[in-house]
């Protein structure tokens, strides 16, 4: 079902996204999600550059579609979390190792400096963060070929 809301979304001539209550006060708006991996599209805030929230959304499909697209696009233009599709190879399963694995945005190669940067979400997910700090995630471990499964069961 959607809602209208109290509050207007628009893109400024800078391309920030700009928040416009009911009473009128207007602030530069991020939207955080409260639950990425585990319920992205339910409990995103709009807050302001200082963290101090503006609104509340439910779920995005709660939105007009028109708010809901400027709120996507601006979550997809600060989120990075590629999700391993397939672990190709690793350098070695003493750490730190190179791994090799195919992501939803291609092949690339990571660090993993210990087995402690391989975090446990709700199973069956993964989350796995490489030296430069980027958090690539494994939605279902169970899923992966055989072989990914192997490799990874060797760092669990």
């Amino acid at each position: 079902m959607t809602t209208t809301p109290d509050y207007q979304l628009y893109r400024d001539s800078f391309g920030r996204l700009i928040f416009t209550g009911n009473e009128g006060s207007t602030h530069e708006a991020l939207p955080v999600r409260a639950f990425p991996i585990g319920a992205p599209d339910e409990g995103i805030a709009l807050v302001d550059p200082h963290g101090h929230e503006l609104a509340w959304i439910e779920r995005l499909d709660d939105l007009p579609v028109e708010l809901r697209q400027l709120v996507e696009s601006e979550l997809a233009s600060r989120e990075f979390m590629p999700a391993i599709e397939r672990i190709i190879d690793v350098s070695s399963f003493a750490t730190p190792s190179t791994w090799t694995v195919i992501t939803d945005r291609g092949e690339t190669k990571l660090i993993l400096k210990g087995e402690e940067d391989i975090r446990r979400l709700t199973p069956p997910a993964l989350l796995i963060a490489d030296s430069n700090s980027i958090q690539y995630l494994i939605r279902d471990r169970q899923a992966l070929d055989a072989h990914s499964r192997k490799i990874l069961d060797r760092f669990l």
